[in-house]
C-alpha cells in the first residue's frame, strides 16, 4: 500500500499515532513508524528487508519512505506483507552532503519526509540510518526543540556485563558545547534510564581522563559544579566506567563520546574476532570451540552494536531514532522496535515534564 504525503502538516493528532494500545505480548498495535530507506552504507534492500522483519518478527507497524522505483519493487519481491506501507520521497541526502543546506533546499528527501510523518501524526517515531547531520537538522527544523533544550543530543544505549545499559549522552550530535548543554542531557539521561532501562535513581557520571574533579578540560572543569547540583551525580567517570557499574547516565561532548563510543564497538568486535582465531587454530581448539563459541556468541549478542539497534535523538518533539549507517536488517529490525516502544512509552512527553519540572 502507498501513502500519499499529506497535504498538510498537522493533519493528524500525533498522540492518536503514538497511541500506547498494547496486545497479549506487549507489542504496540497502532504505533506506526516511519523508516527512511535511502542514503544507507549497505543500501535499501537492507532497511526494507529489516522493517519487513520488525513487521513479521515482532508484529510493528511501518511506513517504508523512500523513491518508488527502488522501494516498491523490493515490497513486490517480498509479497507486498501486510502492516508495511510505502511513501514517495524522489530525493536524498547522501552521507556526504551539507546537512542543513540538504533538508532546507530538498523537502522531497527521504529523511525529511520522514520527519515530516511524525510531524503530521501519519507515525509515532521513525528510524533513519542515512545521514546523522541530516536527521538532526530535519527533527529541530520540522519538529522543533523542546521547552527549555538548547541543543538536541545523541543518548545511545551502552550494554554492560551483568546490568541494565548505561545511557551516554551526546554520542555525536555536538562538538563544540556549553556546560549548561551537559546539564540538560544529563537531566534527560536520567529520564531514559527510568523508562527505558528500568533504574529507579540512576547515577550521573561525567566523561573525563581522571575521577578527580580537578582533571579535564576546560569545558568539564566549568560543567562539574553544575552536575554536582543534580541528584545522583557520581563525579567524573573514566572511559574504563563505560562498561563497568560506576554511572548509570555518562554525559560529555558529542566528540568525545562519540570516539568513545566506536572504540567500545572496535573492541568489542577485536576481542570476538581474537577469541574466534583461538579456538579455531588447531583441532584441539576446534573441539573445544563446539563447546564454548555457542555460548559465548549468545552471551556477545547482547552487547553487539547492533542489538540496540540505534540511539534516540534526545530534546526534540517527536521520536526520531538514529541508526549506524552501516546498519544490517537485524540492526533496522531493532530500531523499529526501539522507537516504538519510545513512543509507546510516552518518552518525549516525560522529558517534556522532567525538563519543565527543572524550570
Amino acid at each position: 500500500m502507498t501513502v500519499p504525503p499529506a497535504p498538510h502538516s498537522a493533519a493528524l493528532d500525533r498522540a492518536d499515532a503514538a497511541s500506547t494500545r498494547l496486545d497479549a505480548r506487549g507489542v504496540p498495535t497502532d504505533i506506526v513508524v516511519a523508516v527512511d530507506v535511502m542514503g544507507t552504507d549497505r543500501g535499501p534492500a537492507e532497511v526494507v528487508a529489516g522493517a519487513i522483519a520488525a513487521r513479521t518478527e515482532l508484529g510493528l507497524r511501518t511506513l517504508l519512505v523512500g523513491d518508488a522505483a527502488i522501494v516498491e519493487p523490493l515490497l513486490v519481491a517480498a509479497g507486498s506483507p501486510e502492516g508495511v506501507a510505502f511513501e514517495h520521497a524522489p530525493d536524498v541526502v547522501a552521507m556526504d552532503d551539507n546537512p542543513v543546506a540538504a533538508v532546507r533546499r530538498r523537502p522531497g528527501a527521504s529523511v525529511v519526509r520522514c520527519v515530516e510523518a511524525v510531524r503530521e501524526g501519519r507515525a509515532g517515531a521513525m528510524v533513519s540510518a542515512g545521514n546523522t547531520g541530516a536527521t538532526l537538522a530535519a527533527a529541530v527544523l520540522r519538529l522543533r526543540r523542546l521547552d527549555g533544550i538548547v541543543r538536541p543530543a545523541i543518548a545511545t544505549p551502552v550494554p554492560a556485563p551483568g546490568r541494565p545499559p548505561l545511557v551516554l549522552v551526546d554520542a555525536g550530535a555536538n562538538v563544540d558545547c556549553d556546560p549548561s548543554w551537559l546539564v540538560q542531557w544529563a537531566r534527560m539521561g536520567v529520564v531514559l534510564a527510568r523508562v527505558r532501562h528500568g533504574i529507579a535513581s540512576p547515577r550521573i557520571g561525567l566523561l573525563s581522563n581522571g575521577e578527580e574533579a580537578t582533571k579535564g578540560d576546560s569545558l568539564r572543569k566549568a560543567v562539574f559544579p553544575l552536575l554536582a547540583a543534580l541528584p545522583g551525580f557520581v563525579g567524573n567517570v573514566e572511559g574504563g566506567d563505560l562498561v563497568g557499574d560506576r554511572a548509570d547516565v555518562v554525559v560529555t561532548d558529542g566528540f568525545t563520546g562519540n570516539v568513545a563510543l566506536k572504540a567500545l564497538e572496535g573492541a568489542a568486535q577485536a576481542v570476538v574476532g581474537i577469541v574466534k582465531d583461538c579456538l579455531l587454530a588447531t583441532p584441539e581448539t576446534r573441539a573445544a570451540a563446539d563447546v564454548i563459541l555457542p555460548g559465548f556468541l549468545s552471551t556477545y549478542v547482547h552487547h553487539d552494536p547492533e542489538s540496540t539497534g540505534g540511539a534516540l535523538l534526545a530534546g526534540v518533539d517527536g521520536v526520531c531514532v538514529i541508526s549506524h549507517g552501516s546498519s544490517t536488517a537485524r540492526a533496522i529490525r531493532q530500531a523499529v522496535g526501539v522507537a516504538s516502544q519510545c513512543a509507546a512509552a510516552g518518552i518525549v512527553e516525560q522529558l517534556k515534564a522532567t525538563l519543565h519540572d527543572a524550570g
